[in-house]
Protein backbone atom coordinates (compact mmCIF):
# COMPACT_ATOMS: atom_id res chain seq x y z
CA UNK A 1 0.00 0.00 0.00
CA UNK A 2 0.66 3.79 -1.00
CA UNK A 3 0.43 6.89 0.95
CA UNK A 4 0.36 10.44 -0.39
CA UNK A 5 0.40 13.10 2.26
CA UNK A 6 -0.20 16.68 0.96
CA UNK A 7 0.90 19.79 3.05
CA UNK A 8 1.15 23.88 2.27
CA UNK A 9 -2.26 24.71 1.23
CA UNK A 10 -3.76 27.77 2.91
CA UNK A 11 -5.55 31.23 1.92
CA UNK A 12 -2.90 33.85 0.13
CA UNK A 13 -4.19 36.74 -1.88
CA UNK A 14 -4.00 36.99 -5.27
CA UNK A 15 -0.74 37.55 -6.94
CA UNK A 16 0.78 35.62 -4.18
CA UNK A 17 2.31 32.49 -3.77
CA UNK A 18 2.40 29.07 -2.20
CA UNK A 19 4.03 25.97 -2.38
CA UNK A 20 2.70 22.52 -2.07
CA UNK A 21 4.78 19.71 -1.09
CA UNK A 22 3.45 15.53 -1.34
CA UNK A 23 5.33 12.92 0.13
CA UNK A 24 4.87 9.01 -0.65
CA UNK A 25 5.45 6.54 1.82
CA UNK A 26 4.78 2.60 1.58
CA UNK A 27 5.64 -1.02 0.21
CA UNK A 28 6.80 -0.04 -3.81
CA UNK A 29 8.94 -1.02 -5.97
CA UNK A 30 9.56 2.61 -7.72
CA UNK A 31 7.04 5.68 -8.75
CA UNK A 32 6.64 5.97 -12.04
CA UNK A 33 5.10 9.24 -12.44
CA UNK A 34 3.97 12.09 -10.02
CA UNK A 35 0.85 14.76 -10.76
CA UNK A 36 -0.77 17.65 -9.07
CA UNK A 37 -4.65 17.52 -10.29
CA UNK A 38 -7.15 20.10 -8.62
CA UNK A 39 -10.98 19.96 -7.95
CA UNK A 40 -13.03 23.92 -7.92
CA UNK A 41 -16.76 23.69 -6.39
CA UNK A 42 -18.94 22.33 -9.16
CA UNK A 43 -15.84 21.29 -11.30
CA UNK A 44 -14.04 18.35 -12.85
CA UNK A 45 -11.13 17.37 -11.18
CA UNK A 46 -8.00 18.75 -13.80
CA UNK A 47 -4.61 18.03 -14.32
CA UNK A 48 -2.39 20.90 -13.27
CA UNK A 49 0.88 19.80 -13.51
CA UNK A 50 3.08 16.06 -14.32
CA UNK A 51 6.29 15.57 -13.45
CA UNK A 52 8.66 11.96 -14.91
CA UNK A 53 11.26 10.57 -12.93
CA UNK A 54 13.88 12.34 -15.02
CA UNK A 55 12.32 15.16 -13.94
CA UNK A 56 10.46 16.43 -17.25
CA UNK A 57 7.04 18.15 -16.70
CA UNK A 58 4.10 18.99 -18.23
CA UNK A 59 1.31 21.99 -17.54
CA UNK A 60 -1.93 23.10 -17.96
CA UNK A 61 -2.14 25.93 -20.06
CA UNK A 62 -4.07 28.12 -17.36
CA UNK A 63 -0.87 28.00 -15.05
CA UNK A 64 2.21 27.90 -17.67
CA UNK A 65 4.59 29.94 -16.42
CA UNK A 66 3.22 30.67 -13.14
CA UNK A 67 3.18 27.31 -11.66
CA UNK A 68 6.17 24.96 -11.54
CA UNK A 69 6.05 21.41 -10.65
CA UNK A 70 9.86 19.67 -8.75
CA UNK A 71 10.61 16.16 -7.64
CA UNK A 72 13.28 15.10 -5.10
CA UNK A 73 13.22 10.93 -5.64
CA UNK A 74 15.68 10.84 -2.78
CA UNK A 75 13.13 12.03 -0.40
CA UNK A 76 9.26 10.90 -2.31
CA UNK A 77 8.47 13.77 -2.41
CA UNK A 78 6.71 15.94 -5.27
CA UNK A 79 6.53 20.21 -5.24
CA UNK A 80 4.20 22.38 -6.76
CA UNK A 81 5.81 26.14 -6.81
CA UNK A 82 2.78 28.29 -7.56
CA UNK A 83 3.03 32.21 -8.12
CA UNK A 84 0.71 34.98 -9.44
CA UNK A 85 -2.20 33.15 -7.82
CA UNK A 86 -5.52 34.25 -9.38
CA UNK A 87 -8.93 33.56 -7.37
CA UNK A 88 -9.50 30.71 -10.38
CA UNK A 89 -6.86 28.64 -8.81
CA UNK A 90 -8.95 28.16 -5.95
CA UNK A 91 -9.38 24.43 -5.51
CA UNK A 92 -8.52 21.41 -3.30
CA UNK A 93 -5.33 20.53 -4.79
CA UNK A 94 -4.52 16.50 -5.32
CA UNK A 95 -1.33 15.02 -5.20
CA UNK A 96 -1.36 11.68 -7.78
CA UNK A 97 1.13 8.71 -8.02
CA UNK A 98 1.67 6.01 -10.78
CA UNK A 99 3.59 3.17 -8.38
CA UNK A 100 5.16 0.35 -9.29
CA UNK A 101 4.85 -2.25 -7.08
CA UNK A 102 4.11 -5.79 -8.40
CA UNK A 103 1.88 -3.43 -11.65
CA UNK A 104 1.21 -0.14 -11.92
CA UNK A 105 -1.18 1.18 -9.73
CA UNK A 106 -2.90 4.78 -9.30
CA UNK A 107 -2.63 6.76 -5.55
CA UNK A 108 -4.32 10.06 -4.51
CA UNK A 109 -3.75 11.70 -1.40
CA UNK A 110 -6.14 13.37 0.71
CA UNK A 111 -6.38 16.64 -1.03
CA UNK A 112 -5.30 19.98 0.44
CA UNK A 113 -6.92 23.26 0.26
CA UNK A 114 -6.06 26.44 -1.92
CA UNK A 115 -8.07 29.71 -1.14
CA UNK A 116 -6.93 32.71 -3.29
CA UNK A 117 -9.49 35.75 -2.25
CA UNK A 118 -8.31 39.38 -0.40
Amino acid sequence: QVQLVESGGGVVQPGGSLRLSCVASGSYVSIVAMAWHRQAPGKQRELVASITTRGSGEYAESVKDRFAISRDNSKNTVYLQMSSLRPEDTAVYYCYARVWTSVESDYWGQGTQVTVSS
